[in-house]
């Protein structure tokens, strides 16, 4: 395909003309909001806990190797075997050598929902071995029969209708399943259970580490992330060396935060603490538990004037109330991080691609994913940064003139009056003309093609 066809404007065009998905979209990231702001008023002091937790994020990122390494001695010691993966490429070869190592092919694969692992492609790269994979979190199964990518990062689903979901369930199952919730959820229910069951790797994401314990948690509210840790022989789990706290007490604050601002709930309502694998006299749990820990670009941004980016904890708040993302959606992004933590990360991890550098444009600036972030990201201020710093280096050479032309002008009252002088005269013919506005090339077109243009004050 064409890199025409995939930058972020016919992405984003492409995703506005989808009017069911956008009502999924809107539907849902409303729910999320609205709850979040009833569930933040069960705290104490919510603002005084948020501003604990960046404290404790900022300070997991200033020391971050030496915090790792005290992990990674007190997991060893516990059992768990540690893989430090430079690169996506490098987390894939260690999933397949541990594939491998199970002794028969194919392996069957059980999956709880985890955003690294969608980062480093890890189930083309199992099944390109011959491998089966099933993803065991209801949204992920989901998009795992509809072959698309998450669309957000708690809900990777949130982007389907109870009627699309019914379509692809009649698909899967060769008979009618009703657009019902319930009936949806029993077939999953069904359709899924036997994988738990059967399979040789349960395959999961990392909430948080826990330096002091070499523990690792991991929070969701199906099950199937406990059933994916304890019923396979062999439990991997995939996690951004970022995904890291010291104490105990540090995890409270994170955990008092994370389902309030994802879903709206005090606690999710599992909350799973791993230190290592099944012990002699325990009936259940894993012979075997790794630990992929991914760097993948996250080296590169410590130290650096963005790596605040680093210090969120996957919550999806920011989606939820971004105007651009409750428009079009998460595919838009092209990204497995979509809203606006995705237009930060995404340019970090990906700092040679020209499709990833355009994500920070995909943004209003309106201040509200800084808003609510839970551990205070200033989102707005690594989106402008990211802004300036693109604009120095690629911008179009109309684009720099353009924009040198409006500094100089709105540098002196005299220019700036002229330049809204011409600005309500072009807005004021556009009012008159509203089907010629939309037809005009470049911006000025686009942005006339999405509004209803306002009546022009003096």
């Amino acid at each position: 395909m064409a890199e025409t066809a995939v930058r972020l404007v016919p992405r984003a065009e492409r995703e506005l003309a989808k009017e069911r998905m956008r009502a999924a979209v809107r539907h849902a990231t409303t729910a999320f909001a609205s709850n979040r702001v009833s569930a933040l008023e069960g705290l104490a002091d919510a603002d005084a806990t948020r501003d604990h937790a960046h404290r404790i994020r900022r300070d997991v990122i200033d020391t971050l190797p030496a915090l790792l390494d005290t992990w990674e001695a007190n997991a060893r010691a516990n059992g768990i075997v540690v893989h430090r993966a430079r690169t996506g490429a490098d987390a894939v070869r260690v999933l397949l050598d541990i594939a491998a190592g199970v002794g028969h092919t194919p392996v069957l694969v059980a999956k709880g929902k985890s955003m690294a692992s969608e980062e480093v492609h890890c189930n083309e790269a199992l099944e390109a071995a011959g491998h089966t994979v099933v993803e065991t979190d209801l949204g992920e199964f989901i998009i795992q029969l509809a072959g698309e990518p998450p669309s957000h990062l708690i809900a990777p689903a949130i982007h389907k209708s109870r009627h699309d979901v019914a379509e692809l369930f009649t698909a899967d199952a060769g008979r009618p399943i009703e657009p019902d919730i319930p009936v949806e959820a029993a077939y999953a229910r069904a359709r899924l259970r036997q994988s738990f069951l059967d399979a040789d790797i349960g395959i999961t994401g990392v909430n948080f580490a826990l330096a002091e314990t070499g523990s690792i948690c991991l929070v969701e509210n199906e099950g199937n992330g406990r059933m994916c840790t304890s019923l396979p022989k062999v439990h991997v789990a995939i996690m951004g060396m970022e995904r890291i706290v010291p104490t105990w007490a540090d995890l409270d604050v994170m955990l008092s935060l994370l389902a309030r601002s994802a879903t709206g709930q005090a606690l999710s309502v599992y909350t799973n603490i791993i230190s290592g694998p099944r012990r002699a006299g325990e009936l259940d749990g894993p012979d075997e538990v790794h630990v992929i820990v991914l760097d993948n670009g996250r080296g590169a941004i410590l130290g650096s004037e963005l790596d605040d980016a680093l210090l969120c904890i996957r919550c999806g708040a920011c989606l939820n109330v971004c105007p651009v993302y409750r428009n079009i959606g998460g595919h838009a992004y092209a990204s497995v991080y979509s809203g606006p933590i995705g237009a930060v990360l995404t340019p970090l991890l990906r700092p040679d691609d020209p499709l990833a550098r355009e994500l920070p444009e995909a943004s209003t600036l309106c201040g509200a994913c800084t808003d609510v972030c839970p551990v205070r990201i200033p989102l707005h201020d690594l989106l402008l940064q990211l802004r300036h710093r693109d604009a120095r280096a690629d911008a179009p050479r109309g684009r720099r003139l353009g924009f040198g032309i409006w500094s100089v002008l709105w540098s002196h009252p005299i220019g700036y009056r002229l330049s809204m002088g011409a600005a309500r005269i072009g807005l004021r013919a556009a009012r008159r003309a509203p089907k010629v506005a939309r037809r005009l090339p470049g911006w000025a077109g686009a942005w006339a093609r999405t509004r209803a243009l306002p009546e022009v004050r003096r």
